[in-house]
């Protein structure tokens, strides 16, 4: 399995690699002349490229084999291909070796030199068979997700259906680590998807994995807690249904099929009718055939009719739609004017109408750009406005509230106000998906669009629940978890917001990621050309605040780690390692301390992410010495500390693409979170670790009494 992965991780590597040699060797062939003189430096340097092919081809042959050894259904074709990668090697090396040809002895040796047909043959066999060993080690990665998903199920179908609390704790932890190994595995596959698309659905399907993992434990927590609660199974219920939906999701991609009732929503986006709209226009500047008057007219009324999305809305204020009614008569006549234009055209082939075709072209052309600035500025300024009212999330704080008092009829008034929220949020998703500009952000905003409707229901029925127990912990603690959820959405909704302006404005290239992915670079020389943005005052302000906030939850991890008092336990050490980078990263927030370069801190939040995944790795130890119950508290933090300490790793690999305040702002957060966790995780493991001290000491003293009793 790994030495599958290890061929996968780097499929791009190896192919260029052998292309890149097999082009080298056909390119010194056909420009070789006959009658030029071989130096000695020369034949030593085609004979080094020969042997490094068969170097390589050889160390490529050996990861070959190995995964055909692990997968005996597609042993012999994987078999066949690297042994004729094998032969074109050697073929390759025996015909570059020409270091002795300048001496009598060579006369009659077969070479690149007396057979350039016999190269040629070798380099095509050798970048044939190496693809085709790409191509079914591929179809064994994606054999391998399959079978990972197909795990994920059977145990999501088992703890659907478990009864008992012990027996909870046994299958979650199962789950978790199932969880983890189909995280790696689309994780790695996500890094090699070419399609920016298909990356931004398989990064969205991936996100409702990871949040609903959590929710799933609480969620079914609370079932198991409080059995007759209908508002609990339904919260229950709600999470497991998205996750197969995301889990189907992963599949579809990494199989590339779609089901037959898919449409393909990103095509009927208003940017996009408009884009492809503009282009059949600019063809008429080439070519003399021109479209049916009623295809054209046919195509801008397709697209004005989605402008109803935005005339429709309840949100969209009164001079907006006025102005995007207006700019739609506006393009409609301009469209008329063209086609009456080019009518006369046709018949008349002088320069005046030319010319006069051309202004009306750049005219309907004017037109539909003023209608999509019109439609960007609605959307934008819808989002901006709705974010900025709910930052407070004073609903949120209402229904936890009402739920901690039972109140029934606070619950009901406030599950309305989320529930007008939520199709607020919804619509603007929708909205903004018309101008978002690229098929990764459309994507994206499809995805918000889907969280918002299904965590805004969830909600509801976690408050729910507390609201009829309110003394329940882990209803709260449910209730916590899904608000947490709609929160990262918001945040994220924010970043979506920026990133449309940003394509919008041209600040950024056609290929986007999903929120900032890690995208490649071509050349690491790009890397000179990007000036860095600089901060405004907010900004500069936010990430200021963040700042302080994580230097005073460095102060209360150092006072958690003090109750330890000398106890140098592993958890402690990488508590303290934690504690330490954070306050450096706190200076660097002020322009202080040690990092000074954005490398310095990229640096110190990767050590910060290993670290936490150590703490991790150090509390799940702990843990198995505990009982379910105390376990299980642990276990909570811990499902939420892995997630974000992969997050911020991904983060700080991805390159910075002229965005250094925007990745720092999000490094800072995420740390932020992780500290957060920390504290708690340092709390809870004292408490857990003396009461486990307790009872063994209470157990040591009875064993010692019986053993006296037993002398006497």
């Amino acid at each position: 399995m790994e030495v599958t992965m290890c061929l996968m991780t780097y499929p791009e590597k190896y192919t260029i690699a052998s292309t890149w040699f097999c082009s080298l060797e056909i390119t010194t062939l056909i420009n070789h002349k006959d009658n030029t003189k071989k130096s000695d430096k020369t034949l030593q340097a085609i004979q080094r490229v020969g042997q490094a092919v068969n170097l390589a081809v050889g160390r490529f042959v050996k990861v070959g084999e190995a995964i055909a050894n692990e997968n005996w259904d597609l042993k012999e074709e994987i078999n066949i291909a690297c042994i004729e990668a094998k032969q074109a090697g050697e073929t390759i090396a025996a015909l570059t070796d020409v270091s002795s040809l300048n001496h009598p002895e060579s006369d009659g040796q077969i070479t690149i030199f007396t057979d350039k047909t016999g190269v040629i043959k070798a380099a095509r066999l050798l970048l044939s068979s190496v693809t085709k060993v790409l191509l079914l080690a591929d179809r064994v990665v994606i054999k391998q997700i399959i079978t990972s998903r197909n795990k994920v199920l059977a145990t999501m179908e088992r703890l659907e259906k478990v009864n008992s609390f012990q027996e909870f704790v046994q299958i979650f932890s199962q789950f978790g680590n199932e969880m983890v190994e189909f995280a790696h595995l689309t994780g790695d596959r996500q890094n090699d998807l070419k399609d920016e698309k298909k990356k931004a659905k398989m990064a969205a399907a991936r996100a409702v994995l990871e949040k609903c993992t959590m929710m799933l434990l609480t969620a079914s927590k609370t079932c198991l807690r409080h059995p007759n609660c209908e508002s609990a199974h339904k919260n229950k219920e709600g999470v497991f249904d998205r996750m197969k939906v995301a889990l189907d999701k992963v599949i579809e991609i990494v199989t590339d099929c779609k089901p037959h009732a898919e449409t393909d929503i990103s095509s009927i986006t208003i940017f996009t009718g408009i884009k492809e709209f503009k282009m059949n226009i600019e063809t008429l500047r080439e070519s003399l055939c021109f479209e049916s008057k009623e295809n054209l007219l046919g195509t801008l009324e397709a697209i004005l009719e989605r402008t109803e999305d935005f005339t429709d809305s309840a949100y969209t204020s009164h001079e907006h739609r006025e102005r995007i009614l207006e700019l739609s008569t506006h393009a409609r006549m301009e469209l008329q004017q063209l086609i009456s234009v080019w009518s006369q055209a046709q018949s008349k082939k002088t320069k005046s109408v030319a010319e006069e075709l051309e202004l009306s072209m750049l005219k309907i052309s004017h037109s539909l750009n003023e209608l999509k600035k019109e439609l960007h500025r609605t959307a934008t300024q819808l989002a901006a406005d709705l974010l900025k009212y709910h930052a407070d999330h004073v609903v949120l704080k209402a229904l936890k509230l009402t739920g901690v008092e039972g109140n029934l009829e606070g619950l009901a008034e406030y599950a309305c106000k989320l529930s007008e929220q939520k199709d607020q949020l919804v619509e603007t998703c929708r909205l903004l998906r018309h101008v978002s500009g690229t098929e990764p952000l459309e994507i994206t905003c499809i995805h918000a669009e889907e969280t918002f409707q299904v965590t805004g229901q969830q909600i509801i029925s976690a408050a729910e629940t507390l609201t009829l127990h309110p003394s329940s912990k882990i209803a709260k603690e449910n209730l916590d978890v899904f608000c947490e959820a709609w929160e990262s959405q918001i945040s994220d909704m924010s970043t979506l917001l920026k990133e449309i302006n940003d394509v919008f404005e041209g600040r950024r290239g056609e290929k986007y990621g999903y929120l900032s992915l890690p995208k490649p670079m071509k050349n690491n020389a790009n890397l000179k050309s990007l000036k860095p943005d600089k901060p405004d005052a907010e900004e500069k302000a936010r990430i200021a605040k963040l700042g302080l906030k994580l230097g005073l939850l460095t102060s209360d991890a150092n006072c958690e780690i003090e109750k330890w008092e000398n106890q140098e336990t592993e958890i402690v050490r990488c508590g303290r390692k934690m504690s330490s980078v954070a306050y450096s990263l706190y200076l660097f927030t002020r322009g202080e301390g040690p990092l000074k370069t954005s490398q310095d801190l990229i640096h110190q939040l990767e050590v910060f992410a290993e670290e936490g995944l150590k703490l991790a790795s150090s509390v799940q130890a702990f843990s198995k010495q505990l009982k379910d119950d105390d376990k299980l508290l642990l276990l909570l933090e811990i499902n939420k500390l892995i997630p974000l300490c992969h997050q911020l790793q991904t983060i700080t690999k991805a390159p910075l693409q002229n965005q250094v305040f925007l990745k720092v702002d999000k490094c800072i957060t995420k740390t932020r979170s992780m500290m957060a966790i920390l504290v708690q995780l340092l709390s809870l493991c004292f408490k857990l670790l003396k009461k486990l001290q307790m009872e063994n000491n209470r157990w040591v003293g009875v064993t010692d009494k019986d053993s006296v009793n037993g002398k006497t």
